[in-house]
C-alpha cells in the first residue's frame, strides 16, 4: 500500500490513494483533476523514498469533488471592567479532494 506526504497550502499531508481530505482551497473546477508536484515523501511497503526537500518525478493526482467553507469560529476580545468587547467571526475556505494516483 503506498502512501506520500504533500505540501499544499503551507500544510503537509500524509495520503493514501481513495482518500478523501480538506486542503486549503484550490483554484481548479469541481470534478476536474488536480496534480500535486509537491512531492515530500512517496512509501510503497518497507522502501521509503525521502526528497531533498522534494522526491524527483513524483507526482499525486487527486479529483476535486467540491468547494466550501469550514464551520464559523468565533473571535472575542475581552477587556475587564471596562463594558468593552469586540467580537468576530472566520469561516475558512476548503477544497474536498479525493486521492486518484500516487506516481514516484
Amino acid at each position: 500500500m503506498s502512501y506520500a506526504v504533500i505540501k499544499t497550502g503551507g500544510k503537509q499531508y500524509r495520503v493514501m490513494q481513495g482518500e478523501v481530505l480538506r486542503v486549503e482551497l484550490l483554484n481548479a473546477e469541481v470534478d476536474s483533476t488536480f496534480t500535486f508536484d509537491q512531492v515530500l515523501l512517496v512509501g510503497e511497503g518497507e522502501s521509503i523514498t525521502v526528497g531533498a526537500p522534494l522526491v524527483a518525478g513524483a507526482t499525486v493526482s487527486a479529483k476535486i469533488r467540491n468547494h466550501g467553507r469550514a464551520d464559523k469560529i468565533r473571535i472575542i476580545k475581552f477587556r475587564r471592567r471596562k463594558h468593552s468587547k469586540k467580537q468576530q467571526g472566520h469561516r475558512q475556505h476548503y477544497t474536498e479532494i479525493e486521492i486518484t494516483g500516487i506516481t514516484a
